[in-house]
């Protein structure tokens, strides 16, 4: 166990140094969700989220924290698990004494961990600007942030595999992206839409995470909706750690 905390611990290091030196990732995660946020900001007026109150902030921080997901961890994450395996660095590493899990979770410690700091600045952020109460539950929107994280990270890894090279994985993350940002609810009120489509967007992958972040600072999530949404991501997770195993590729394809 504390050979398996020494390998992540120093692999996370590795990929925090190459996060900094990389402009252009460094400026998807720290800067991208900012400026989203502030851009998307009036769509909340267009869509009759801003007249609602209390539930206005809830929103608008779902809203900011859910691009933190998608931009910092899945965008971010995905290339650079094709970015190692073109240049062998994940084959060498499984010669070694270093497990699959510890390989993976290693490439995915530095975007977390910034994806996780950045979600709790924008809320304390925008809290203060907005004059956003404190959350109502807020272990709820932990969680919510939590989970986001996880389904993130291996849906990254996932669609990793689907990339031939690390270019064509800028290509492999755009439908997911779009899923995830027009059908979890961050956007636009999964009510306005029509019956069929809400409920298929109800079981979508990041629905589950912010619906868990709003509800948390709402204070209006009962405990079946909450272990709902808990059985929605821990199943996705659960399928997604499943394509990993049988289709994540550890070397260039031929």
């Amino acid at each position: 166990m504390n050979t398996a905390l020494t390998h992540l611990t120093a692999l996370g290091r590795a990929e925090l140094t190459l996060l900094a030196r990389n402009k252009t990732n460094l400026f998807t995660v720290l800067f991208v969700p900012v400026l989203l946020t502030v851009a998307l900001k009036p769509m909340m007026t267009m869509t009759g989220q801003a007249d609602a109150g209390k539930e206005a902030g809830a929103v608008l921080i779902s809203m900011s924290l859910g691009i933190v997901l998608v931009m910092a961890v899945y965008n971010t994450l995905t290339p650079v698990y094709a970015t190692r395996r073109d240049e062998l660095l994940l084959k060498r590493l499984r010669t070694g004494e270093v497990s699959d899990a510890v390989i993976l979770l290693g490439a995915a410690v530095p975007m977390a961990l910034t994806g996780l700091l950045q979600c709790l600045l924008l809320a304390l952020g925008i809290s203060f600007v907005a004059d956003v109460p404190p959350p109502q539950d807020p272990h709820l929107a932990v969680l919510g942030v939590l989970l986001g994280i996880v389904v993130m990270t291996v849906m990254a890894a996932a669609t990793s595999a689907m990339a031939r090279t690390a270019e064509s994985a800028q290509v492999a993350i755009i439908p997911g992206m779009i899923i995830f940002l027009m059908g979890s609810g961050m956007l636009f009120p999964l009510e306005a839409l029509p019956h069929p489509v809400q409920a298929v967007c109800t079981w979508l992958p990041l629905t589950p995470a912010i619906e868990l972040i709003q509800t948390g600072w709402n204070g209006e999530s009962t405990r079946g909706e909450a272990v709902l949404n808990l059985m929605i991501a821990s199943t996705w997770s659960a399928l997604s750690v499943l394509a990993v195993k049988r289709w994540f590729r550890w070397e260039p394809r031929s």
